[in-house]
């Protein structure tokens, strides 16, 4: 452990660690194993996905109590970030005005000396409020929350990132090391309905993680899906609203000594305001590049 994860330590032992919640998260069975699943209609007679999955109860620590959590000791950090979003059903806005917002975040939380804006998600709980998956839609709609206990990226999946977005640039030669971070807002006031869970990184086990197959219309792709581990701690950020981003790590470069996969999922909050409004949420992939 490093001074740097030894102080944090400290800090989360001298907290209220009583203050959280309990709620039901998705886990990987440990039965499944290639899991499959797909982002679009599959085709008939395939189901939406070939894995199963176990529903745990899990106790999901207030973030907001921790004053050491970090962005390369634990994974995730919550900033206090307004955005200038004025329309969020405009796609264009929020490429014009979240990617920049986007990459200034990243490069200050990080460090890093270059970062690129490549995707975003918005996604919207349906007015039912359904039972939460993997957030699984037909081509053309809008994404539900996922329910899912995921990560975004593989060791794979993660390397091959890099070339896709720096191609050709000049750059590539002297990339020292790189990462790719989610950053997390809500487009629709405070978030009660479906918040989200992160798993510290510190206490994710590399046998934890399991490779799956997203199948996309157009292409494949891999992320981790998670195993249940007693020792696995989660955390939220209670009453996240607009002027909140929520940045976490999916993929790190560096192999020891820093967070390199953040797990995370949406959940269902106990005892939530039954007017709560219905979360709709935006979400940005960045690659951050130190060079």
């Amino acid at each position: 452990m490093n001074s740097e994860s030894g102080s944090a330590a400290l800090r989360i032992q001298e907290a209220d660690a009583s203050r959280g919640v309990h709620a039901r998260l998705s886990y990987l069975s440990s039965h499944s194993r290639d899991p499959v699943s797909y982002a679009f209609t599959p085709p008939p007679g395939t189901p939406w996905e070939s894995a199963q999955y176990d529903q745990q109860e899990c106790f999901i620590a207030d973030a907001g109590v921790y004053s050491g959590l970090g962005i390369d000791t634990n994974g995730f950090a919550l900033l206090d970030a307004p955005t200038a979003l004025r329309n969020p059903d405009d796609a264009d806005e929020i490429t014009a005005l979240c990617y920049a917002e986007a990459i200034e975040i990243a490069l200050a939380v990080t460090g890093g000396t270059h970062a690129y804006v490549f995707d975003h998600l918005v996604r919207e709980r349906d007015p039912v409020r359904a039972p939460l998956n993997f957030g699984r839609t037909t081509r053309g709609a809008t994404p539900a929350a996922n329910g899912r206990i995921h990560n975004d990226y593989t060791e794979v999946s993660g390397r091959r990132r890099l070339s896709m977005i720096l191609r050709d640039s000049d750059l590539i030669p002297f990339v020292q090391h790189f990462s790719i971070i989610n950053i997390w807002r809500t487009l629709r006031g405070v978030v009660e309905d479906t918040p989200l869970a992160l798993l510290d990184a510190r206490s994710v086990a590399s046998q934890d993680l399991v490779r799956g197959e997203v199948r996309y219309p157009h292409r494949n792709g891999e992320i981790y899906l998670v195993r249940n581990n007693p020792a696995h701690r989660w955390f939220y950020f209670p009453q996240m609203d607009r002027s909140h981003a929520l940045v976490f790590k999916q993929y790190d470069s560096r192999t020891s000594g820093v967070a390199r996969f953040i797990p995370h999922t949406a959940f269902d909050l106990p005892a939530i305001p039954a007017d709560a409004p219905l979360r709709k949420s935006l979400e940005m992939r960045c690659l951050v590049v130190h060079a």
